[in-house]
């Protein structure tokens, strides 16, 4: 047996052992590296296959733990995200942080997708979403001013529903979606967003939303950590509004000084 391989011989068997729920710690790499006498790089690469392998999650600066059973999410599924979140167990809690809700102008990739002239403006939503008080996905809704003039002054509203706030309040409703979907390494806000090491990989879901008449109205993206989610799709028509060639600038420049961010988060759909 391969020294690494003791390694994972010994975390089996302290999972099966001991009963580690998903979510326990396990011992720390100096303690590996003595339980097992072998060196810190064995004790390192037997942690990346297992972590390769779904059997257990590292954050930065905080340990090693039993990894939770991956999330089935259904990116083509319509409805509030919980709706389109499934797995062997229900899902935990979702609960919303909005992070911010600011003015700005859309990069080329998100002006051509919500059919925008040059100079028009644009909302960005950020927000993380939290599965039993974990961060889980980060996300931003990119919404043309002009189609919904004082969404900032209902930032408070961003963290309950933001579809039923746009519903509700100028008409825009969900018909149908398009969506292009990536596997990354974390930039350095995702990663500290979501409490995940330096080069985790994450999976990228960007889209655009449109109503019953065709009319472009949010152009949306969501980032998931990629060990905590598997994805099912199941095809359909697509009226190709934008290609995975065309998300190069997928960004929005904020104008200064155009910021309303809400203290209070909520449990939102």
């Amino acid at each position: 047996m391969l020294r690494y391989e003791q390694v994972i011989e010994l975390v089996e068997r302290l999972i099966a052992d001991d009963g580690l729920a998903p979510g326990s710690r396990l011992p720390s790499r100096q303690q590996l590296a003595r339980m097992t006498g072998v060196s810190m790089i064995s004790v390192r690469r037997a942690l990346d296959e297992l972590e390769r392998s779904g059997r257990v999650t590292s954050h930065q600066g905080v340990g090693t733990f039993v990894s939770r059973p991956r999330i089935v999410m259904e990116p083509g599924r319509t409805g509030p995200l919980l709706d389109t979140l499934r797995g062997d167990q229900p899902p935990p809690p979702l609960t919303t942080r909005v992070l911010g809700v600011r003015e700005g102008l859309p990069g080329a990739s998100i002006a051509n997708a919500l059919n925008l002239e040059p100079g028009a403006r644009v909302w960005l939503v950020l927000r993380l979403r939290e599965l039993g008080g974990i961060p889980a996905i980060v996300e931003q809704a990119v919404i043309p001013v002009a189609l919904a003039p004082d969404l900032g002054a209902h930032a408070a509203e961003v963290g309950v529903s933001l579809y039923d706030l746009l519903s509700r309040r100028y008409g825009l409703d969900d018909d149908s979606e398009e969506q292009y979907l990536e596997v990354a390494q974390a930039t350095l806000d995702e990663g500290r967003q979501l409490g995940l090491a330096r080069g985790a990989r994450v999976v990228r879901l960007r889209g655009i939303t449109s109503d019953a008449s065709g009319v472009p109205f949010d152009c949306f993206q969501q980032v998931y950590p990629a060990d905590d989610f598997v994805f099912y799709v199941a095809g359909r028509t697509a009226r190709r509004v934008f290609r995975g060639t065309e998300v190069r600038q997928w960004h929005v420049e904020p104008l200064g000084g155009v910021e309303r961010t809400p203290v209070a988060s909520g449990t939102a759909p």
